[in-house]
């Protein structure tokens, strides 16, 4: 496995839910689908999964995302409950085997506990393992007020020194206005820099952003770059567009790596 091209797919959780907020069934198996495909072509894959909290609303009967952080922790332990259910029971359909990997800043900042991380992940791309990983929402209080699973998909895309990094989301990629507003809004191709005015667009009333944020997507996207990993933020209500995109297709919004960018 060593030798095997190591790639990083981020998914939201408007991806993964539909707007009542329970599970979009049919877009995960499509989304396992093309992971296990990709497993099988010789690819080593990780999924970084965001959704713990809004799957534990839909299953919990909520009203709607609590406000309270002890009410995001408790949902967000019966949602992480649901996921991987899901997640094995479609990814063992396609005979894959998965491993669950819950992860907080201090693992990836402690020297000890990252060399561990990278250690188990090792382990787990050498026996064919896809490595499913989302914070640790139930413990780390802070992730849940100020992290995001985008900035988590690039550090873990560089911890497993990954090719690509694809961040999937609920529209086709960074637009120079916001696409809902402007019918004339053009789609960004390809960014060889994440300048202040790139930024700018991802933010205030000319955002092209997703149910998620664009603005940390870009973040996640200069923080991979700067590391040498191309990064690309594409539909995922389409899974298939990930099968695209590595066949050499141009799909969304490609940031190259390799480039000086503006500070994050």
């Amino acid at each position: 496995m060593a030798d095997k091209q190591r790639i990083v797919v981020k998914v939201g959780t408007s991806t993964l839910t539909h707007p009542t907020g329970r599970t979009n069934f049919r877009r995960v198996e499509a989304l396992v689908r093309v992971l296990s495909d990709l497993q099988n072509q010789g690819l080593a894959m990780t999924l970084v999964t965001s959704g713990a909290i809004g799957v534990g609303v839909g299953k919990l009967g909520l009203d709607g995302r609590p406000s309270d952080t002890p009410g995001k922790q408790a949902a967000a332990t019966v949602g992480q409950c649901e996921l991987m259910y899901m997640y094995d029971k479609f990814f063992a359909e396609y005979g894959q085997k998965v491993g669950q990997l819950l992860i907080t800043r201090g693992d990836m900042e402690d020297p000890a506990r990252h060399r561990n991380l990278l250690a188990a992940f090792d382990r787990l791309f050498d026996w064919g393992v896809i490595p499913i990983i989302n914070e640790n929402d139930a413990v780390a209080v802070e992730e849940i007020v100020y992290g995001d699973n985008d900035a988590l998909s690039a550090h873990v895309a560089v911890l497993v020194s990954a090719e690509k990094l694809i961040i999937l989301t609920d529209i086709d990629g960074l637009y120079d206005k916001n696409p809902a507003l402007h019918p004339d809004a053009r789609l960004i191709e390809r960014v060889e820099t994440i300048t202040p005015e790139i930024h700018a667009l991802a933010r205030g009333a000319g955002s092209a952003m997703g149910t998620g944020g664009m603005e940390t997507k870009l973040k996640a996207a200069q923080l991979a770059c700067q590391e040498g990993i191309d990064t690309h933020i594409i539909n995922g209500n389409t899974p298939e567009n990930i099968h695209r995109l590595l066949a050499g297709e141009q799909v969304g919004s490609w940031f190259k790596a390799g480039k000086v960018c503006s500070e994050i």
